[in-house]
């Protein structure tokens, strides 16, 4: 009698961990994965290598050599494709996420930094900062199409909403480039803030602000007419810009400052101004532009703030000098249902369920992890 009483409690237990074990899978699981659909991050580290993690499983799958210094990480929208940049080895490189393998690297001049695609993802525009120049790609030949000259020291290349013109930003020269989509030939020059690294456009592609790590000012451009409006006192130096997405506010993010600054992008007018804990260096917002999280790199917390009611929610833990972050999914695919923080000193990726704001776990991926892509396929 006393076995048969074992077995029954070993039984209920063994049943008991097995359903837990399922509902635990199904959390971490989102839901819309099939057995056929794979959801992996790409984070690249100091080794010029990515680290692929399975967010079905949770846990590194792959780690692939790529190519010193990786300075931008992106996904093709239409096929399975990471494209990124080489900035020390004068490459863009294509890497099939199916097969895990490199499938080109694309020589485009000493010192690119960054990329963007079109919105058909057809072309792809990046810049080779040491030789002054714009390039287009095509993504599916992977030749490039054009070249045309930029102003000095060009970082960033960025095409506008209605798909018209490339804007590029300068840095040397302190300068923005106006330049036509289809032959890449320059149509203006409009002297900015000294040394800017990055900039934003309003979805009617009307105005464009400029943002410089180094200095505490914005400067709002308008595009039809290729002329700088105005110079806007922040703060304190930014690290990052968001867009709202229906364009009517923009974020900007200033560790020294400890602030998250909202603009009024139809005013030109510098708003509300939330206190954020240490050093505010980055962040992610939700496509509904509802809720924005954000990364304080001297504390290892991300902050939930809900834009609608300009409140901020209660720190999460997550790591050492937390830096680029995404969402799990996809925003035009599904809800997503996972926050993913690269922690920069710790050398690993947290994930974070968003129903309920908590840390789910740390996986490590290498040294210095910095840039983060994420693919649906």
């Amino acid at each position: 009698m006393p076995h048969s009483k074992n077995f029954r409690v070993y039984f209920l237990l063994a049943l008991l961990l097995i359903l837990a074990l399922v509902i635990l899978l199904r959390e971490h699981r989102p839901s819309i994965l099939r057995p056929d659909l794979h959801l992996n991050a790409y984070i690249s580290t100091s080794d010029g290598s990515l680290t692929v993690v399975d967010l079905a499983s949770l846990r590194v799958i792959n780690k692939i050599p790529v190519g010193p210094a990786i300075s931008d990480l992106r996904e093709h929208a239409k096929r399975p494709e990471i494209w990124g940049v080489s900035s020390a080895g004068g490459y863009v490189f294509v890497l099939n996420a199916r097969k895990s393998q490199i499938i080109a690297k694309i020589a485009v001049g000493p010192s690119p930094l960054s990329l963007d695609f079109s919105s058909n993802g057809d072309r792809v525009y990046t810049t080779s900062a040491a030789s002054d120049q714009l390039l287009a790609i095509d993504t599916a030949s992977r030749s490039i199409l054009g070249r045309a000259r930029t102003g000095f020291e060009p970082v960033q290349a960025r095409i506008t909403p209605d798909q018209k013109f490339i804007l590029v930003v300068n840095r040397r020269s302190s300068s923005l480039t106006i330049h036509d989509a289809g032959t890449l030939q320059p149509r203006a020059v409009i002297e900015v803030i000294p040394q800017p690294d990055e900039v934003a456009i309003v979805p009617d592609s009307s105005i464009a602000f400029v943002m410089s790590r180094s200095q505490n000012r914005l400067s709002v451009v308008d595009l039809r007419r290729a002329v700088l409006l105005a110079d806007l006192e922040l703060a304190g130096r930014p690290t990052q810009m968001l867009m709202k997405p229906d364009g009517g506010e923009l974020y900007v993010i200033s560790p020294e400052a400890h602030v998250l600054q909202v603009i009024n992008t139809w005013t030109h007018e510098v708003g509300d101004t939330m206190l954020l804990g240490s050093a505010p260096a980055s962040a992610v917002l939700r496509e509904d532009a509802s809720e924005m999280y954000v990364a304080d790199r001297a504390a290892g917390r991300v902050f939930p703030v809900d834009i609608f009611n300009r409140r901020i929610g209660k720190p999460i833990n997550v790591g050492a000098a937390p830096n680029a972050m995404r969402f799990d999914l996809p925003q035009s695919v599904a809800e997503p249902s996972m926050l993913l923080v690269v922690n920069e000193s710790s050398g690993d990726l947290a994930v974070l369920r968003l129903r309920t704001d908590s840390l789910i776990t740390l996986i490590p991926v290498g040294n210095t992890p910095q840039r983060l892509a994420v693919k649906l396929f």
